[in-house]
């Protein structure tokens, strides 16, 4: 979730709509110039008792942190308080428990995606050997209740923490007990934007299904193969779900700003500090109506923030957001991107993958949506048959984009090998949360406790 470090008192008041359409028209970029970011959440535990670790405490959440300047990292304060950390591989912050999420760089190929996981592995392990922790890589805490888990000092999450129960039964859930990867990727035009939106909507659930990583809640199973896609379905309706208006007749930029003007505010911020606008409305904002900030009209940074608000399958910003996948291992944090930049960086690929999901109803897509938290690669397309029947197409599509980009390593080997996870996956067709499901009714005697060894970076 997006990091604010200083107040923009100075940046300009919007004064027409066509700055609000503005922050998508600039993420406009010939594709030579596209670039890949990753991010990638874990759970942080202490190795002893694996307790979920507080903020202040000794070897705790911001010990965490400050240790990550050896390594030439730069705290980004709020307050007295460390929330973040910024350097040349991006930014690690906190999500509301103190999950630990890296925000890497905007990266020309996979292959440097994939180096750059691998050193943040690497200098949080060490860290974390040094200060007894541990990290998990599942998309749901699997033994935690909400009680047991800290809260990070960030007032955004407060803000967020209070009004996440009037709006939905999970949303608290969603803040304290989930990790995910996500994938940003670019776009040449409107044009371009809106056929990459449409593809990357119509099989985020195959994502979904091909990353679930999170059966367990509470020390026992849930009934649920991704629980950590399930939770959106009860956390905020009026910024989540599959955005049906992207499939009509005429989307765009245009679209998108009407979508964004009706979701609820949270906060502004102002001098450092967040203001509770939750549930007010940016339309008001603009008029100078704002019940938090009264006579006072939005900035441009206001708009920004906004836009971060929204929590939609698929997200646009400056850049398309892919947002369906489970927290998971290390080769996983690979293959997300892998996947999206395969279909969608290679106009013969995004074009192929366009004609297998074009002619799905809305319903339908509604419907595996629903249904893939729960089933997986067994819910049900809209045009018949389950997501088994066309994981791999997809992946074939994927690896054909993949291949066509021909962005080499120095061995000589081009990104098609990152697939690797998922086509293993598509093989035995049992995803990872039904191998984990395997491990706890079989190895594991129904004993959760060692996810902890099979299931830490």
């Amino acid at each position: 979730m997006s990091t604010r470090q200083v107040s923009d008192r100075n940046d300009p008041l919007i004064e027409s709509r066509d700055m609000l359409v503005a922050p998508m028209q600039k993420g406009e970029k010939p594709a030579s110039a596209w670039r890949i970011g990753t991010e990638h959440e874990k759970f942080v535990y202490r190795t002893d008792d694996r307790r979920a670790p507080s903020y202040t405490e000794a070897g705790g959440i911001r010990d965490l942190l400050m240790a990550l300047t050896e390594y030439g990292w730069s705290p980004i304060m709020e307050g007295d308080n460390v929330i973040a950390m910024s350097g040349p591989d991006g930014a690690v912050s906190l999500e509301p428990a103190g999950q630990l999420e890296l925000s890497g760089a905007p990266l020309e190929n996979l292959h440097q995606t994939c180096a750059e996981t691998g050193r943040h592995l690497a200098q949080v392990k060490t860290i974390g050997d040094r200060l007894g922790l541990g990290y998990l890589g599942l998309g749901l805490w699997p033994d935690k209740t909400r009680e047991e888990l800290p809260i990070m000092p960030k007032g955004r999450y407060e803000i967020m923490l209070r009004h996440m129960p009037r709006v939905g039964s999970m949303g608290l859930d969603m803040m304290l007990r989930t990790c995910t990867i996500q994938t940003n990727l670019d776009y040449s035009s409107e044009a371009d934007m809106v056929q990459k939106f449409r593809v990357s909507l119509a099989l985020q659930p195959l994502a979904t299904a091909l990353f679930a990583n999170s059966p367990f809640l509470e020390g026992k199973p849930n009934g649920f193969l991704s629980y950590r896609s399930h939770i959106w379905t009860d956390t905020d309706p009026a910024r989540t779900g599959m955005l049906s208006f992207v499939f009509d007749e005429g989307f765009g930029y245009e679209r998108y700003v009407d979508y964004m003007l009706d979701v609820p505010m949270y906060f502004v911020f102002r001098d450092g500090h967040y203001i509770d606008a939750s549930g007010q409305s940016f339309r008001d904002f603009l008029k100078g109506e704002l019940p938090a900030l009264p006579g006072e009209k939005p900035r441009q940074s206001d708009w920004v923030d906004h836009l971060s608000t929204a929590f939609p399958e698929v997200r646009l910003k400056s850049f398309l957001e892919m947002r369906g996948a489970d927290g998971g291992p290390w080769n996983r944090i690979c293959a997300l991107p892998a996947l999206w930049v395969g279909l969608l960086y290679d106009q013969g690929a995004l074009d192929a993958a366009w004609d297998l999901v074009k002619d799905w109803d809305m319903d339908g897509r509604e419907r595996l949506r629903a249904e893939v938290p729960r089933l997986g690669l067994d819910a049900a397309l809209p045009g018949g048959g389950t997501l088994r029947d066309i994981a791999a197409e997809v992946l074939a599509i994927s690896r054909s984009g993949l291949s066509a980009r021909n962005r080499l390593n120095e061995a000589g080997d081009n990104e098609t090998g990152y697939l690797q996870p998922l086509d293993e996956i598509v093989a035995t067709g049992k995803t990872p949360a039904e191998r984990l499901l395997d491990l706890y009714n079989g190895p594991w005697g129904g004993d959760l406790s060692q996810i902890y060894a099979e299931k830490s970076f």
